[in-house]
């Protein structure tokens, strides 16, 4: 069971997985130019691509907010704080090496429950400015929640299933002499293109593709559309964070303090995913929600099968 951080811990939260979000959109920037105009020639080059994501929000921040006819105000501003808002509480139960926020003995579905809060975070950003580019981006989200959701829900499920706990301090427990990924391997796979899906990025960000003038996001400008996509590397961010606990031991590691090793297996996968990212094309909603369906299901429901097994023969 993880310990219980002081109390100072939960209004650092927020700072710190913002100030993740950020490192990882400069390193996703520098990724990016990388792959489109080659490797930068010289450090102040790299900086240079690195801090692209920072002018943005610079830029984003003196802007002026966009307003359309009958509007509903009120929505739009809830579905975008709720974005990044999701993001934290879902955060809360991170451990940092055997620590965390909290570690309620439900703490697994409390990740789940704050992911559909994110759902409904993103479908008010598109319903809210009465404009139907944002709205078929808000219900692109919701159709591709439909399809990831429930592989993504299996492969969590399987990891407590190995655990025997839904608190997440109890999963990283039981991985201290062997990390779930390596008897979990389908499961562990399976959350990784979901938790991609969850941030709605890379492949997955059909919510706000460029194809519908930028989606939910088409009738935000200025703050708004900052803390909207602020809030979306900050899913990214926690989602990648949580397979640590889940799959990769958590801040079981030699040598290094607990919290360090927490540290260096997040950043391993946000390397994987930025890396990948490139690689992998745009996966178009109904191929995916038939992929998901028909292949990733089955695969989660079979590894949660073979993991009850083995959990029930222990």
């Amino acid at each position: 069971m993880s310990e219980t951080a002081p109390l100072w811990a939960a209004a650092v939260l927020p700072f710190a997985l913002l100030a993740l979000a950020a490192v990882t959109a400069g390193c996703g920037a520098a990724v990016s130019a990388a792959a489109e105009r080659g490797p930068a020639g010289s450090a102040r080059e790299l900086a240079s691509r690195a801090a692209a994501p920072l002018r943005e929000a610079l830029r984003l921040l003196v802007q002026q907010p966009r307003t359309t006819t009958a509007a509903d105000g009120a929505l739009r501003r809830a579905g975008v704080a709720l974005v990044p808002t999701a993001a934290v509480l879902a955060g809360a139960v991170l451990p940092l090496g055997f620590r965390s926020v909290t570690d309620p003995a439900v703490g697994i579905v409390w990740f789940n429950a704050m992911e559909v809060l994110a759902w409904a975070a993103v479908w008010l950003t598109g319903w809210g400015p009465n404009s139907a580019l944002s709205l078929i981006g808000g219900y692109r989200f919701l159709a591709q929640g439909l399809a990831y959701e429930l592989p993504h829900m299996l492969a969590i499920t399987t990891a407590a299933l190995g655990a025997e706990s839904l608190r997440v301090g109890e999963v990283v427990a039981r991985q201290e002499g062997l990390w779930f990924a390596l008897w979990m391997p389908a499961a562990f796979a399976v959350y990784l293109v979901s938790a991609v899906a969850m941030a709605f990025w890379g492949p997955f960000g059909h919510p706000l593709g460029r194809d519908a003038a930028g989606g939910a996001a088409a009738e935000l400008g200025g703050p708004a559309r900052l803390v909207l996509l602020g809030g979306r590397w900050t899913l990214l961010v926690v989602a990648a964070a949580f397979a640590v606990p889940l799959f990769l031991g958590g801040g079981h590691g030699p040598l290094l303090p607990g919290w360090l090793w927490t540290l260096l297996k997040t950043a391993a996968v946000l390397a994987v995913l930025l890396a990948v990212r490139r690689a992998l094309p745009a996966v178009r909603m109904e191929r995916y929600t038939e992929f998901a369906w028909t292949v990733l299901v089955p695969l989660t429901l079979g590894q949660a099968l073979a993991v009850a097994v083995v959990v029930l023969n222990r």
